[in-house]
């Protein structure tokens, strides 16, 4: 049985079924959080309304989401744990470092060519989730995420993307990159995981659906890489209308094999805490969220010339081999 490690533990790779790559269930601010929390956080609130929103995904026809909620945007296992227990969706969690350019504090002084001196603790870190648990939860981390935004990669970005690198070889688990479409870091991304032993067939490139460049998409999925047409909903950055027609064009060339579809959205996302942010964030996005796909996006695609078949080919083969080790 070639399985995929799920907070409610390993699922059959065949089992994922229909698939969206990049999704939150929440994004937080902890330390923000734990001063100013009672200005916007109710617990029971959060989670009841997480529960309502994952079941009403799930009878859309979504039996899976990936969750690529890592440190840096207060990824926290139990509270989602407690979440899935009351929904019957997979939930594969990630592990990795978010971070636009400076690396906290906390991994500084530690590691290679530091004051400090000693092994790669951001290595150390990803691997035990992967292979040991994240914290005291049994669940096992299935997939690396990291970033490579405008400001490239700067000397602690490359040393999170050679830790990423490096845990990718030694534990075989794919990667998902944030990148910058507009200052297409996809590039840069996809660069230098070949030359630092990546298998590029195991890496999506996160929100490079973010333009309709066919150019730079095309580039990005004949090295290999998958690319993350995952900010749906979104459409400050890209209309609907133009990210159909795009996927649709590189679907009419044969890349539906390389592409896969989500939202980047979350249940609840401390970026637009409290009631005024959130009317901001409906008046600014009113379409950013999980049903979006399900209700909008896939009959767009359809009467796009997307077929079923395509379809599936994004939302549930894509997915399966994404998971399922290489010589598997």
């Amino acid at each position: 049985m070639v399985a995929v490690e799920t907070v409610r533990g390993p699922v059959e790779v065949d089992a994922l079924g229909t698939t969206l790559m990049h999704e939150h269930v929440f994004v937080l601010t902890p330390d923000v959080m734990q001063n100013y929390g009672d200005q916007y956080w109710d617990e029971e609130e959060r989670v009841a309304d997480a529960i309502a929103k994952l079941r009403r995904l799930k009878e859309s026809g979504v039996d899976t989401i990936v969750d690529p909620t890592v440190v840096g945007l207060g990824r926290y296992i139990p509270r989602v744990q407690r979440i899935n227990a009351e929904v019957d969706i997979n939930i594969v969690a990630a592990t990795g470092l978010y971070v636009f350019d400076e690396i906290p504090h906390f991994f500084h002084y530690r590691g290679p060519g530091t004051l400090l001196g000693g092994p790669e603790l951001l290595t150390e870190m990803f691997v035990k989730d992967i292979r040991e648990g994240i914290a005291d939860t049994g669940v096992k981390a299935a997939f690396l995420k990291c970033v490579v935004e405008e400001r490239g990669l700067t000397p602690d970005q490359t040393r999170v993307q050679t830790a990423i690198s490096q845990t990718h070889q030694e534990t075989g688990v794919p990667i998902t990159v944030h990148t910058n479409s507009i200052h297409q870091t996809g590039r840069l991304a996809v660069e230098f995981y070949a030359k630092h032993g990546v298998d590029l067939t195991k890496v999506v490139v996160g929100h490079a659906g973010d333009t309709d460049d066919l150019d730079y998409l095309k580039w990005i999925m004949d090295q290999g890489a998958t690319i993350g047409c995952d900010r749906f909903g979104l459409d400050l950055f890209l209309p609907t209308a133009q990210r159909v027609a795009a996927i649709a064009a590189l679907c009419a060339q044969g890349y539906a094999d390389r592409i896969v579809l989500a939202h980047d959205a979350a249940c609840y996302m401390d970026f637009f805490s409290g009631e005024a942010g959130q009317a901001a964030l409906a008046a600014t996005a009113p379409n950013w969220n999980y049903q979006h796909i399900p209700e909008d996006v896939l009959p767009a695609l359809r009467e796009s010339g997307v077929s079923d078949e395509q379809i599936t080919t994004m939302l549930v083969d894509n997915p399966r081999r994404y998971f399922t080790p290489a010589g598997s």
